[in-house]
């Protein structure tokens, strides 16, 4: 796999990013904001970006209570499938406070770089590095746009994304992006939430997500933006796992492999790029 050397180191930096205090007043995730699609609000990235900033603190710790500590095995199982990963050149998009990455590292990927749309995020995320050290801290994290991925064509061997696409604001174009920085046999990995199919597990499902999780998980994080009101809302009104096929097809994708895990709650969709 070829290095990322002719990346510029303005691009493939590592520098600490201080964060603003979010604004949370008028970018609140209240009933009013969640009465129609979120996804078609014009100031949705903005209101993203200030409600990840008010949870960044209490992000990793509500991803292991509220998903019953498989958030982890979710992503690992992701990395598997986004085979062949050692010595891969890959790039995490929304990635967070640096799970996806660091599960990337640890199965032998070449370079790994996290990219987010959030200062807050990536200051975690370096942080954790940082204490872990070895190769987890040699990743390089890098505030930037799902949208718009300052990339040449033909980059990566693999691009992931867990948890992130739903919030981007139009997600077929970074899908578009996803797609140009992939070279010829790369792989796209996309993990995310489901609506489960089986009506039985969805009742439930949406019992816990809807009424209960906004509930512990605000509490948790002493959130003032409405975060764990607008994720519920959010899986309900995104694309379904074939809509998402259906766009990986559309762009330029050769085949589209997905798997349902824990009974449908999420979805790895992975779509390979020809040779």
């Amino acid at each position: 796999m070829a290095p990322l050397s002719d990346i510029p180191p303005t691009i493939a930096q590592n520098e600490t990013t201080p964060a603003s205090a979010p604004d949370t007043k008028n970018s609140r995730w209240d009933a009013n904001a969640l009465k129609g699609n979120p996804h078609g609000r014009t100031d949705k990235a903005e209101r993203i970006r200030e409600m990840f900033t008010a949870i960044a603190h209490a992000y990793d710790i509500n991803n292991r209570v509220h998903s019953f500590w498989l958030d982890q095995s979710w992503r690992r199982r992701a990395v598997r499938m986004a085979d062949p990963v050692r010595g891969a050149t890959v790039l995490d998009v929304a990635c967070g406070t640096g799970d996806l990455a660091q599960a990337f590292v640890l199965a032998g990927a070449g370079k790994v770089i996290g990219l987010d749309y959030t200062p807050a995020m990536l200051n975690y995320a370096r942080s954790k590095a940082a204490r872990i050290g070895g190769r987890i801290a040699e990743i390089q994290y890098v505030d930037g746009d799902a949208q718009s991925l300052p990339y040449p064509d033909q980059t990566f061997d693999i691009v992931s994304i867990a948890f992130g696409i739903r919030n981007v604001a139009d997600p077929s174009k970074a899908i578009r992006e996803f797609r140009r920085v992939l070279r010829p046999g790369g792989r796209l990995v996309i993990l995310e939430f489901a609506q489960p199919r089986s009506g039985f597990v969805r009742f439930f499902h949406n019992l816990y997500t809807n009424h209960i999780m906004p509930w512990t998980a605000t509490i948790l994080a002493r959130d003032g933006s409405g975060a764990y009101r607008y994720l519920p809302r959010s899986v309900e009104t995104f694309l379904d796992p074939k809509q998402i096929s259906d766009q990986l097809i559309s762009v330029g994708f050769s085949k589209v492999l997905q798997q349902e895990l824990t009974m449908g709650t999420c979805v790895i969709s992975i779509g390979q790029v020809a040779i």
